[in-house]
């Protein structure tokens, strides 16, 4: 559930008015958009986090892989304490490449190159290894690097949240036309008719999210340090899960030997014989998991109607649809 704070709401135009003055600096060129040799496609959303970015990055380089369409993932790479343009590599660490470009490069089997500035992450990948596309995580905001597809998540908290800083919107809803396509959760048809009624006459991709939840019969334990961790404990408990404890944590915590004992403490104490947690936070738990009964829950997207979906997208990232990069 996403957090509101009105008490804040005075300051939503001070908000507004930034985004309005870059909005007119990339307009006008003084911010320049720079293009890498190979298309781009962005995976963005609005709100700060939690909208399933990650799980659709994976799921489209995993799929257009299989297509036969060579892929690899520019990051950012948040929290990590090198801000050298790098490539993943899967034995590292989430301090050395950030939680989530780790995550990637284990589950998708394709290249992440992570850097501060994502140009510099695509010219290192174009400079290692040769793909048809690059996949642009956590880029709808990130408008210094052109791309030929926008993708947004969108869901029903962000469609009636607040901007920052009375709500989590890093941009207002309108910024949804820039888009070249818009994905909602599959389980909300009505957000769809919404969207149609508000003006939105582009494509709708209709995604289902699935916990691939262990059998367990006996009471566990959960905790996580994601963005919105009211969806992993429903979730659990969605797929018949006895939670007997769970613990929350800051978006991307990094954990220490002293959580790993409190949690191993908890459990304990609740009579939970096993702990239960997402593949981010097993990412940034690292050598730490082998101290705990641990059991990782992944999170998969799956698109609906994905060979349309493919089809559609790799005609947007075909050799036709390029230009001379700058």
């Amino acid at each position: 559930m996403s957090i509101r704070r009105p008490l804040l709401l005075p300051f939503v135009p001070l908000f507004h008015l930034a985004l309005t003055t870059h909005e007119r600096r990339l307009a006008s060129g003084r911010e320049r958009v720079r293009r890498l040799r190979q298309p781009v496609i962005s995976i963005g959303n609005l709100s700060t986090g939690g909208a399933g970015k990650t799980p659709l990055a994976i799921a489209l380089a995993r799929a257009l892989t299989a297509r036969g369409v060579p892929v690899n993932v520019l990051s950012r790479g948040y929290g990590r304490r090198d801000s050298a343009p790098a490539r993943v590599q899967i034995e590292g660490t989430a301090e050395q490449f950030g939680d989530e470009p780790l995550l990637i490069a284990r589950t998708a089997g394709v290249p992440v190159y992570v850097a501060p500035e994502r140009l510099d992450a695509g010219r290192l990948a174009e400079e290692d290894t040769p793909a048809a596309a690059h996949i642009l995580d956590d880029g709808f905001q990130h408008r210094q690097l052109y791309r030929e597809v926008d993708i947004l998540l969108l869901n029903r908290e962000d469609w009636n949240d607040w901007l920052l800083p009375a709500g989590n919107l890093r941009e207002s809803l309108k910024s949804a036309m820039r888009a070249a396509v818009i994905a909602i959760p599959a389980q909300d048809p009505e957000l769809e008719r919404e969207l149609r009624e508000w003006g939105w006459a582009g494509p709708v991709w209709r995604l289902r999210r699935r916990m691939e939840v262990p059998p367990i019969a006996r009471p566990v334990a959960a905790f996580c340090g994601i963005a919105r961790p009211d969806q992993f404990f429903l979730g659990l408990e969605a797929a018949g899960v006895k939670l007997a404890a769970w613990k929350v944590y800051r978006d991307h915590h990094r954990y220490t030997r002293g959580d790993v004992a409190r949690l191993r403490e908890m459990a304990a104490n609740r009579g939970a014989a096993e702990l239960l947690t997402t593949e981010k936070d097993a990412v940034r738990l690292g050598v730490l998991a082998s101290e705990l009964p641990l059991k990782t829950v992944p999170l998969r997207v799956e698109i609906e109607d994905e060979a349309a979906v493919l089809d559609w997208l790799i005609e947007r990232v075909g050799p036709q649809s390029r230009k001379s990069p700058l």
